[in-house]
């Protein structure tokens, strides 16, 4: 594997838009991107991508937009984002991030607050959410379309932007450049909002230096070069999907980008990359996926899988110890490998160097069982607050069911109430027009405190055991932590897409569950249930069956208080569109508590 080709200066570019101009002068005519038109995948060059950044940003110099002056993006993880991402950042402005499926209420929330004077929406359907609060919206002077038509006036079309940018840079051929070079470390470069998952989102300001530090810093660990290819499918409004672009600036790969989540699999069948970024749901599902095809199936074809994966976590576990790999786990793992393995790294394609896992605790056992595989998963961390970054393992050096070791020049501590905390250059500036927030959650010498609790080992990996918020008290005394019982759950029970615990001041823990309409298409089909609806099924006498045989498998590994007495199956799988998901896929515990407080109040009646 190459590494970047980025000249000694690149790396110490004070700003996220001398590091792109770097990296477009480093790599003109290589691969930059790659999105799906037409049915085949279209490649654009550093160079040709230069070429319409350059335009826009321009044009949005023509339209008068000053230092630090926030634009909102409304829109899916598409080419087109990130182009006009890189234009505002080359403007001097900075990118107020807000995900497509947020509602029109805290759409206009979040850019009033954020003040932004302009807006790039994906399509009409964004465009009518900012149409219906454009009352809201004072500072929003001009809404530039990636589809769609404008309308002479407060609607302008990509093109429309270039084509000022054009005019602007016939008259002022070196703006664009001139404005880049005047911006400094500390300017704001992005504003995103948090996911709100316990009231209003807050604006996390992040500026160019975080962003810088954790491209540069990556690429310094050597993992990544100018010929690995990335599936880019994540949000660009989160900071997981952002601070993957600021990692490809920094170490120069291609990224072939498509955020439709029901494509993950099919995509890198066909693109073949080389590593790629996901939440751990994405790997659940994809062990979901495998394993049912293989239950459903039965007979030796079920025998061999399962015997394979035996083998194959018995090598693997050896080869994390650094141990020797005896003859009669070398001769029938070699077998394994060409009967079952290699069709299950086929199925990502081939090429996989590693995943990257981050936004929420990976379950250790799916980790184990795509590393049998020899497909290698590496867990990282970071939050909103810290540009999506600051720690993760190495290829080299790594240890399942933690996060990893910090980068170069992240310190890290627990508190004495088991609080991680941690203090980096990815940190954030603070959180938009809330100080008293900003006072909490950083010290006056720089220390984020991360509300999750954790532990470091004596070769310095974190492990993150939990939000300590979700951590509740039993009316025994005894601690529960959801998030650990949920996660063994999601490994013994692949028909389950939620499995949420409650107790809080109970005498037991109590479960939620809802199914995954996807999995339990197949197990319903088997049993001649195929007909039935979704709801249907929640009802069904078979689907309790299968939920409580699991539900026992689970109390088994569990501590007698942390055992779960009752439980519930959802009659549908939770929704952003309910509010009972963020836009980032968490669970909102308090809005699910709620809209089923007659259940959850029944199991203790």
């Amino acid at each position: 594997m190459s590494q970047t080709s980025l000249t000694p200066t690149a790396t110490q570019a004070p700003n996220l838009a001398l590091l792109f101009l770097q990296r477009v002068e480093a790599s003109a005519e290589r691969e930059a991107f790659r999105y799906p038109e037409n049915g085949q995948w279209t490649s654009v060059t550093w160079k040709q991508a230069a070429e319409r950044v350059e335009a826009l940003a321009a044009g949005l110099l023509a339209l008068g937009v000053a230092p630090e002056d926030r634009i909102g993006i409304a829109s899916t993880t598409r080419l087109e984002w990130i182009l006009a991402d890189l234009a505002i950042l080359c403007a001097g402005a900075a990118t107020t991030t807000v995900y497509p499926s947020t509602n029109a209420d805290d759409t206009a929330y979040i850019l009033a607050d954020s003040e932004s004077r302009i807006v790039f929406a994906e399509d009409d359907k964004q465009l009518a959410k900012l149409t219906e609060r454009r009352g809201d919206l004072p500072n929003v002077a001009k809404v530039v379309m990636f589809d769609g038509a404008g309308d002479g006036d407060w609607v302008i079309t990509l093109d429309d932007l270039a084509a000022l940018g054009a005019k602007h840079l016939a008259e002022h051929p070196s703006s664009v450049r001139t404005t880049a070079e005047e911006i400094t470390a500390d300017r704001l470069a992005t504003l995103i909002y948090t996911s709100g998952t316990t009231g209003k989102p807050k604006g996390v300001r992040l500026r160019h230096e975080a962003w810088v530090y954790t491209g540069t810093a990556i690429n310094d660990m050597n993992l990544l070069g100018e010929d690995d290819l990335q599936l880019l499918w994540l949000p660009l409004a989160h900071a997981f999907g952002k601070v993957l672009i600021s990692t490809q600036l920094a170490c120069g790969f291609a990224s072939a980008i498509d955020s439709r989540v029901d494509k993950i699999v099919e995509n890198t069948g066909v693109v073949k990359p080389t590593f790629m970024g996901a939440a751990p749901r994405i790997f659940e599902k994809a062990y979901a996926r495998v394993v049912t095809t293989q239950q459903n199936q039965g007979g030796i074809k079920a025998l061999v899988f399962n015997t394979a994966f035996a083998v194959g976590r018995k090598v693997a576990a050896r080869r994390r110890n650094h141990r020797s790999i005896p003859l009669f786990l070398q001769l029938p793992h070699r077998l394994f490998d060409r009967l079952v393995f290699a069709k299950v790294r086929a199925v990502f394609g081939g090429r996989i160097r590693f995943f990257i896992s981050g936004s929420a605790p990976l379950n250790r056992d799916i980790a184990e069982w795509f590393d049998a595989a020899g497909l290698l998963i590496l867990e990282g961390y970071g939050l909103t607050e810290s540009a999506g970054a600051g720690f993760i393992n190495r290829p080299d050096n790594y240890k399942l069911g933690t996060v990893g070791l910090p980068f170069e020049g992240t310190d890290v501590r627990i508190s004495k109430a088991g609080e991680v905390q941690f203090r980096s250059k990815c940190v954030m500036a603070g959180y938009h027009h809330l100080e008293k927030a900003t006072a909490e959650a950083l010290s006056d010498d720089g220390w984020l405190a991360t509300g999750d609790q954790g532990s470091i080992d004596d070769d310095g990996f974190l492990k993150i055991t939990g939000r300590i918020k979700e951590l509740f008290k039993l009316s025994n005394g005894k601690y529960v932590a959801p998030p650990a019982v949920e996660a063994k759950f999601a490994t013994l029970c692949p028909y389950a897409s939620q499995f949420m615990v409650f107790g809080e001041g109970k005498n037991f823990a109590v479960a939620l569950v809802a199914l995954d309409a996807d999995a339990i298409g197949g197990w319903a089909k088997d049993r001649g249930l195929g007909d039935a609806s979704y709801a249907e099924l929640t009802k069904s006498s078979d689907a309790h069956e299968m939920v409580e045989e699991h539900v026992k498998k689970l109390n088994a590994s569990l501590n007698r208080w942390e055992t779960i007495k009752k439980w519930a199956l959802l009659d549908h799988e939770l929704s952003i569109e309910r509010g009972e998901l963020t836009p980032s896929l968490k669970v909102k515990r308090g809005v699910v508590a709620e809209q089923n407080k007659e259940t959850l109040d029944g199991f203790y009646s």
